[in-house]
């Protein structure tokens, strides 16, 4: 499995102690890594040349500080911010070329680099069953988690019967994706207990995307194999390819992980808490104001 890590986001939500200059994903926000160092590291059942790093040319040089185990050939450098589906793309695009002829059947991985995952050995354990899902049936698999309260935050999947259980893991039929929803909608959601909150960890053959981009968002396709970057939609690959496809081809794996997009102030705080760090939470409360 090659696992490509997104790392070009702005963190714009925790301005102005994550600025465009240095986002979220670089900095040491809770332990004693940054979130991208956290990320590398719960990939380690993975070799360094298996691991690669979406990202643009102005963070090019965190990732060589930070991580210089990745070789440099796998940093994928963005030309244009394009959202997630033409990053995604390009990603699947480039593995394509490298490995599509040695080995037709490689799966591929989506990881993002701003993303707090505390179980780490269940973080692991999920994308491997996963990526057997993606081998078996050739579907597009999602990683998602239990929803823990009425977030409005976040996105929801919609998940149905469980189909099969590998390595003592579920796995379920997916019904429909929810964008962020009002309070009272959430609360439904939660209270439903078949909705999970949308990590965005997909798991896939990558010739498989790259069918569904072809069917789906041509336009991307094609911009992407003339390099023409600068050129595609500025949409994500929710809504360019995932809201689209069959939803009998993507299958659902319910994780807990421990997870948290730390996208807001309240979500921050609230994990520096439990992590005992009181105070980062006052130096970072001074910053904020």
């Amino acid at each position: 499995m090659k696992a490509v890590i997104l790392a070009g986001g702005h963190g714009t939500r925790l301005y102005p102690l994550s600025t465009i200059e240095k986002p979220k994903q670089f900095l040491n926000l809770i332990g004693d890594k940054t979130l991208y160092q956290q990320t590398v590291d719960r990939l380690s059942f993975l070799k360094p040349e298996d691991i690669f790093i979406a990202t643009n040319s102005e963070y090019v040089h965190f990732i060589k500080e930070q991580t210089p185990e990745i070789p440099e050939e796998n940093i994928f450098v963005e030309p244009a911010m394009r959202n997630t589906a033409t990053c995604i793309g390009y990603a699947a695009m480039q593995l394509h070329e490298r490995f599509g002829q040695e080995n037709p059947d490689e799966v591929m991985c989506i990881i993002y680099a701003d993303h707090l995952v505390r179980d780490e050995a269940e973080f692991a354990h999920k994308l491997q069953v996963a990526e057997k899902v993606a081998q078996q049936e050739n579907t597009l698999n999602i990683i998602e988690v239990e929803a823990r309260e009425p977030n409005v935050k976040l996105g929801y999947v919609k998940t149905g019967k469980m189909l099969q259980e590998i390595d003592g893991v579920p796995v379920h039929e997916f019904l429909e994706f929810k964008e962020k929803p009002n309070l009272e909608t959430a609360e439904k959601y939660l209270a439903d207990g078949n909705y999970l909150w949308n990590t965005g960890y997909y798991v896939w053959k990558i010739s498989k995307i790259l069918e569904e981009y072809q069917q789906h968002s041509p336009n991307t396709y094609n911009k992407l194999q003339e390099d023409k970057y600068e050129e595609c939609e500025n949409i994500s690959i929710d809504y360019a390819i995932m809201e689209k496809v069959d939803p009998s081809e993507v299958r659902i794996i319910p994780a807990t992980l421990g997870w948290s997009d730390i996208g807001t102030w309240e979500s921050l705080f609230e994990e520096l808490e439990k992590s005992g760090e009181t105070d980062k939470i006052a130096e970072f409360k001074k910053i904020q104001q």
